[in-house]
Parts: C-alpha cells; sequence; structure tokens
C-alpha cells in the first residue's frame, strides 16, 4: 500500500509470502508502560514473537505515515526515547493516543500517534494481517447507564474481521455489560484452556465463556471456518494469567475500589479513566499490577504467534 501507508520490509516479505505476521499495538509502549522500561518490553514482545515462529508488526504512526512494522528508531520513537526520527517537525512532538476516529487529524498534522486496540485492529486488518496480540481490550465503564462511556474496541471489532488475542477486559471496566454488548454485536468469544472470561489481571472475571478451544491449532481451525463464511466481527481468543500469575485477587478488589472513587473525586472521565487507574494500580500495589500486565502481554504474544503459524500451515 502506498496511500498513507509504509509496512515494513520484513513484514511485506510475510505477507506476500504467507508467512505468519502478529500485529501489536504501540499504546502499551506510550501509554501503558513506563519510561524506560516500555522500550525493554516493547522489544521483549517482538522477540516472543519471533521466538513463537511469527514476524511481528508493532503498528503506529509516525512522520504522517501509517507504519506496519517498527524498526528500532520507531520503537524508539514510540517510547519517547532520544530518536533521529524528525517528530520535532510536527507541532506536537508528543506521542498522541490515536483511535480510529483520530486518524485522519493525527496524519494529516504528522502527529506521532500510538495505536489504541480499535485503530491497531482497523489498520492491522487493512495491511492484510490477520492476528493481533495485546493485553485487555476495551469495554464498557462501570456506571455507563449515566456517563455512555463505552470503548470504541467494541464498535471496531464489531466489522473488522481480526483474530484478538487478550487477556479479557481491564477489570477496572464492566466485564458482564461488556460481554452483553459484545453478544449483541456479534463479536465472537472463545476462552484458550479455559471455560471462564478472564479479568486481565484476573485468571477469572467471574464470567463464563460458551465456546472453549485447547490448542493453537483448534483457534486456527475456528479462524478458517469464520473466514470462509466471511463473518465480518473479530474473535476475540481469552488467554487467562495462570492462577499463579495473576494479581492477588483480595489486593485487586481492594485497590479497585479506591481507585475508582480516586478518580471520581479527581473529576477524572473519559478516555482518561484507565489510564489513571492502571497508573493508580501500579503505584498501589508496588509495581505488583505492572509485572502482571506485563507477562499477560508476552502471553499473549506468545500465544498470538502460535496461532499465526498454525493458520498459515493450514493455508500453506
Amino acid at each position: 500500500m502506498t496511500d498513507l501507508t509504509r509496512v515494513d520490509p520484513e513484514v511485506a516479505v510475510a505477507l506476500d509470502t504467507g508467512g505468519p505476521v502478529v500485529a501489536l499495538e504501540s499504546t502499551i509502549i506510550s501509554h501503558g508502560l513506563p519510561r524506560p522500561d516500555n522500550l525493554r518490553i516493547a522489544r521483549e514482545i517482538e522477540a516472543v514473537v519471533r521466538k513463537h515462529g511469527a514476524t511481528p508488526a508493532t503498528i503506529a504512526l509516525l512522520d504522517g505515515e501509517v507504519r506496519i512494522g517498527l524498526d528500532e528508531a520507531g520503537l524508539r520513537g514510540i517510547a519517547g526515547e532520544p530518536t533521529d526520527l524528525r517528530m520535532d517537525d510536527t507541532p506536537d512532538a508528543d506521542v498522541a493516543k490515536v483511535s480510529v476516529r483520530d486518524l485522519g487529524p493525527a496524519l494529516a498534522m504528522r502527529h506521532a500517534g500510538a495505536t489504541t486496540v480499535a485503530a491497531t485492529a482497523y489498520l492491522a486488518h487493512r495491511a492484510g494481517v490477520q492476528i493481533f496480540a495485546t493485553g485487555g481490550i476495551g469495554g464498557v465503564h462501570r456506571e455507563a447507564a449515566l456517563s455512555w462511556d463505552e470503548s470504541a474496541d467494541l464498535y471496531t471489532l464489531a466489522e473488522t474481521p481480526i483474530t484478538v488475542v487478550c487477556a479479557g477486559v481491564k477489570s477496572i471496566l464492566d466485564v458482564p455489560a461488556t460481554l452483553e454488548r459484545m453478544e449483541s454485536l456479534s463479536i465472537g468469544v472463545v476462552g484458550f484452556r479455559t471455560d471462564r472470561f478472564p479479568g486481565f489481571y484476573l485468571t477469572d472475571s467471574g464470567q463464563p465463556v460458551q465456546w472453549r478451544a485447547d490448542s493453537p491449532e483448534e483457534i486456527a481451525a475456528i479462524v478458517a471456518a469464520r473466514r470462509l463464511l466471511t463473518v465480518r466481527q473479530a474473535l476475540v481468543v481469552a488467554n487467562p494469567l495462570p492462577p499463579e500469575e495473576q494479581l492477588d485477587p483480595i489486593l485487586h478488589d481492594r485497590v479497585l475500589i479506591a481507585g475508582l472513587a480516586a478518580a471520581r473525586s479527581a473529576g477524572i472521565t473519559g478516555k482518561d479513566v484507565t489510564p489513571y487507574l492502571l497508573s493508580y494500580f501500579h503505584e498501589q500495589t508496588s509495581g505488583a499490577s505492572l509485572e502482571a500486565n506485563i507477562r499477560l502481554v508476552v502471553n499473549n504474544a506468545a500465544l498470538a504467534a502460535d496461532i499465526a503459524v498454525a493458520s498459515s500451515r493450514r493455508a500453506a
């Protein structure tokens, strides 16, 4: 593609030859992880994808272009590190958090942009990447009946046929309401080696899943069947943290209650709620939530690569 999009040469070769490719979001690098650890962890996530036999394609906006796959300079730029990229030629050198609705302005104004789940899914599908790994998807916020606060992730996944490997939805959200919305939008959900929907930091959100698959090959078969039927919604593969790797549930619940109260007191609303609460969790759990976050993202990247490899073999 030449229309505002640059595909990394390694990613382009993999796509052209039917090789396994895994899309990765960049918001976790710019907004989800503290500096300077974010750059190291971004490299680690890409390394895990490679170790499992697939090509990583971290997606972001740089210099007025969509980048499908980042080189070292691109990763450093999105991580907020010093770089030779001409980001200082833009009106605002900070890295913006970019959803689908923000793509036009960010590209036209040459803002550096880190893509959310919604924007990553949209751009990955547009580039021909079929598997996407992230931490957790967005959903229906608590008290949404009053605020109407729902993530754009849901509506993009409702019209984007991509497979998203995640640890469920962030536990700071209204998980039952999110699952109801996903059902209404016909977004597919499959538990990987589980009959329970994971709760991001937690192995089990308390909600069941209807469908379960116990191997990457089974997921690849589901993906293939959906493609033959031209199902236009996404498939969410819910991959829980092992119980021994989750955040302590008692600590989680205590911090969540306090964090929600603190957000209300500070007047935090809309898209600012999630980063505020994630930061609050990091501080109040002495980094334990961050460690769980890193583990789940790495686990999801590994599983996504395994699914991509299995899907590539099926298509060969």
